[in-house]
């Protein structure tokens, strides 16, 4: 009996730990195993253009895939990182990077945050500056406690 649990243990463990270490089945890594290093790190890089939230190392769209193979070809041939990520700039725009860099264009995906933030306190402060009261009058009390007490208050 223990000899089935242990079995199943480990199969169950193995099941569920191939998908970290799993590579898309369509590439091909470069023979060169620094090229390799730099084109995967490239790869955590560029944004999945189907996927969106993805890096194309991580997606199986047919575009990534196709990245991924432009990629390997751009460093094999000898390009940096900064060279493959402006092709890439060039052809898709800023957006393609996971990490857009600041400069005018992305001026407001970078500064949204803070302008939300800055709405939010505004808000909050003009909120809470309205909601202060005054006291209630003679009249009013007394029209509250006949309420209270079940009285009609015309």
């Amino acid at each position: 009996m223990r000899v089935v649990i242990i079995a199943f243990s480990l199969l169950v463990a193995s099941a569920f730990s191939g998908a970290s270490f799993a590579v898309a089945v369509d590439d091909k890594p470069l023979v060169d195993p620094a090229q390799e290093a730099a084109a995967r790190a490239l790869m955590k890089e560029i944004r999945c253009l189907v996927c969106q939230n993805q890096s194309i190392e991580d997606s199986n769209a047919d575009l990534a895939k196709d990245l991924r193979h432009l990629v390997r070809e751009r460093v094999s041939a000898g390009d940096t990182a900064a060279e493959v990520r402006a092709f890439l700039v060039a052809r898709y725009g800023d957006w393609v990077l996971l990490e857009p860099p600041f400069n005018q264009m992305t001026l407001f995906l970078w500064g949204s945050p803070f302008l939300i933030l800055l709405l939010v306190v505004v808000g909050v402060y003009s909120a809470g500056k309205k909601s202060t009261s005054e006291p209630l009058s003679r009249t009013e009390k007394a029209r509250i406690k006949k309420l209270l007490k079940g009285g009609d208050v015309t």
